[in-house]
């Protein structure tokens, strides 16, 4: 399955390597053709365009959330900043993987033993983290890790539950998959494809991709936070799973194109997908810098409903990824 080895492929924002080679990989056995920007962008062109068609861009980005060295104490201890957002909770005890080589190794803090009682009442503060690859001193943590690393999560895509997948890196892989599938399919309609970089610190990537690629219609393709959990109420849940793909009317970067929506929706109910609203107008996606390229681009979002975004383990639902492939070929058939 496509999404699982993107998911396993360590790619935190600034160090997209691994999953864009993936990537080219599945377009070089297809025989597409592809080019890399300055960025790091992949872009490809499904052939076929007609003279005088619409230009169409749909975008993925392939970074995810992390960390990133930033001193190596006496102890052998690694210190680190998070790159893209992450809430500090939910990294106590995870497992990690850090450089180029991978070297293991597991978020620690103090012991709850050793806590004083007021310690014991709050979450622990960034500066209070630390990475532990098992060094002995700083000297031999040096030997294998050097200021700057990254360090992705390690975990591994697995298939659990009623059809469900739990996995890292599913904002945006799971995007990535959809976009992949949609590419190696014979008869899809001719589009332009944009695996875009560093999405997670400030929507650098597609901006410089759709400044190439010069679109006139665009769809960002993502993952979006789902809240059908005990702690949300039902009129409060942006999306569900298995709900079907989220479309977006609205975020912090971006007021979708009216166009745009509404030919969304309409593709979805003249198909027969399953489909959703994302009832939540926060957080922002490539398709707000992509609207802003150039003399301006009609832009949308589809998102894949993810419970846990942004944390070492994410969990969707493999009907929702399916449904927001088919919503995309139904909108490219009635759109290119």
């Amino acid at each position: 399955m496509l999404l699982e080895k993107l998911s396993n492929l360590p790619g935190v924002s600034g160090s997209e390597k691994a999953v864009r080679e993936a990537i080219v990989e599945q377009l070089r056995e297809h025989g597409l053709e592809w080019q890399t920007d300055t960025m790091g962008n992949l872009l490809v062109r499904k052939k076929g365009r007609r003279s005088g068609s619409r230009r169409i861009m749909l975008a993925a980005h392939i970074d995810e959330v992390g960390l990133m060295v930033t001193s190596i104490e006496k102890s052998g201890h690694l210190k680190f900043r998070p790159v893209g957002g992450i809430d500090s909770r939910v990294l106590v005890s995870k497992r990690v993987h850090v450089g180029e080589e991978q070297i293991p190794g597991v978020i620690g803090s103090k012991a709850i033993h050793l806590q004083k009682p007021e310690e014991r009442q709050k979450p622990f503060e960034l500066d209070q983290l630390y990475i532990d690859i098992g060094a002995k001193n700083k000297e031999e943590a040096e030997k294998y890790v050097q200021v700057g690393a990254y360090a992705s999560f390690d975990a591994v895509c697995t298939p659990f539950g009623d059809g469900c997948l739990r996995g890292k890196a599913f904002d945006d892989r799971a995007g990535c998959a959809a976009l992949l599938e949609l590419l190696l399919e014979k008869d899809t309609p001719p589009f332009d494809a944009a695996f875009t970089v560093q999405e997670e610190v400030g929507l650098r990537g597609a901006r410089v991709a759709a400044y190439t690629l010069q679109p006139q219609y665009a769809l960002a393709v993502e993952a979006t936070a789902a809240a059908d959990t005990p702690d949300t109420k039902k009129e409060r849940s942006s999306t569900v799973l298995s709900g079907g793909p989220a479309i977006s009317f609205m975020d912090r970067t971006l007021i979708v194109h009216r166009e745009i929506f509404e030919s969304l929706v309409n593709a979805a109910e003249k198909a027969g997908v399953p489909f959703q609203f994302r009832r939540f107008a926060g957080g922002g996606t490539d398709a707000g810098a992509i609207a802003l390229s150039r003399e301006g681009v009609k832009a949308g979002v589809v998102a894949v409903p993810c419970r846990y975004i942004h944390s070492p383990c994410s969990v969707l639902k493999e009907s929702d990824l399916r449904h927001t492939v088919s919503l995309l070929r139904a909108w490219l058939e009635a759109t290119a």
